[in-house]
């Protein structure tokens, strides 16, 4: 009963037998093999238009990379206070960047409106002393594993185009959030109003396949240089083209997220209907909380339950007794049935 991380599990078997296939033979380096073409394309024919895509190693470094390519001197860009790029990144975006992030509140993981429209009152007009607000950043699916939906995006796209700030996804858990909505990715990306995209498919079966996804391909040319100058330029890139060609091929990449996000239902239900646990908050994607004293936690734990405690935002911690706490289970492309079954088991 693994549901410790979808980081956690290991690679999709078709995957793998992408990796093995293109393991031989040569292929220029850097970005400039067919394969790594054929993938680019194949992003172009997803998201209904022409893109630019760098591929890198990790989420982090395709989140730097996009704040870093929106910044201008004294710039501000503006996440969720949970966002990854707040709370799990150590300051890699203000590292890369040399601008700094703040952040805004939001119930369930994603940046409230009218709190937005209150932060950005301080740049409207802008005011030399206090920097300029250059970039938001919206994390779908989010960290609280709930979900945007479009005109959530569009409103709060459209308050940042409104000051000329550039809109960044953080798409981690991009196709969790896609099945969820049930949209389309060019609905979801840039007909909503963003930008820059990280997408992400390591944790949704991947061994390692993170890529900025530019809708801009005017950028492309800064974004490299960004790229190569901070170190994450793979040389032999067809590797994680190769991964991105099986992930792609007959949907696979939506099957793998829909199976995870079926099962993190699952869990939910059970946790819904049994008695020693509850729901901290409702979600959409794979990943979901719940709340349990200590005793129940390590009688999960000694069972076989792997899982992690989780800091609950102020509207849930308010709420806990002095014995509680709000803990993490993410389903993955590799969760089965039978673990579900038996955590239900485990919480009746």
């Amino acid at each position: 009963m693994n549901f410790a991380s979808d980081n956690w599990a290991g690679a999709a078997p078709q995957i793998v037998e992408a990796l093995g296939r293109h393991a031989a033979g040569f292929g220029a380096a850097y970005g400039a093999s067919e394969l790594d073409a054929a993938v680019t394309e194949k992003f172009c024919e997803i998201f209904e238009r022409e893109v630019a895509v760098l591929l890198v190693p990790t989420g982090t470094a395709a989140n730097a990379l996009a704040i870093t390519c929106a910044m201008k001197p004294g710039g501000i860009a503006i996440a969720h206070r949970g966002a990854h790029l707040v709370e799990d990144e150590c300051g890699a975006a203000e590292f890369l960047s040399g601008g700094r992030i703040e952040w805004v509140d939001g119930v369930g993981g994603r940046i409230d409106p009218v709190a937005l429209a209150g932060h950005l009152q301080r740049y409207d007009p802008p005011f030399l002393h206090h920097g300029r607000a250059v970039a938001l950043s919206l994390t779908q699916a989010s960290e609280a594993g709930t979900v945007y939906s479009l005109d959530e995006i569009r409103e709060l796209a459209g308050q940042a185009r409104r000051l000329g700030m550039s809109v960044h996804m953080d798409g981690a858990r991009f196709a969790n959030a896609l099945v969820a909505l049930d949209a389309s990715p060019a609905q979801m990306t840039w007909q909503a109003g963003i930008d820059l995209l990280s997408f992400g498919a390591t944790k949704n079966g991947c061994w390692c396949a993170e890529a900025l996804v530019l809708f801009d391909p005017a950028l492309r040319e800064t974004a490299e240089y960004l790229r190569k100058r901070s170190g994450f330029l793979f040389s032999k890139s067809r590797f994680v083209a190769a991964q991105f060609e099986a992930y792609f091929a007959g949907g696979l990449w939506l099957e793998l997220a829909a199976h995870a996000n079926a099962m993190a239902g699952q869990l939910r239900a059970a946790i819904s209907s049994g008695k020693r646990v509850r729901l901290a908050w409702p979600g959409q994607a794979n990943e979901v909380f719940f709340v349990a004293n200590r005793e129940t936690e390590m009688k999960l734990q000694q069972a076989g339950a792997r899982f992690h405690e989780w800091q609950p935002p102020h509207e849930v911690a308010a709420k806990l007794a002095e014995n509680e706490a709000v803990f993490r289970l993410v389903a993955s492309f590799a969760t089965s049935a039978p673990e579900v079954a038996a955590f239900a088991a485990l919480v009746s």
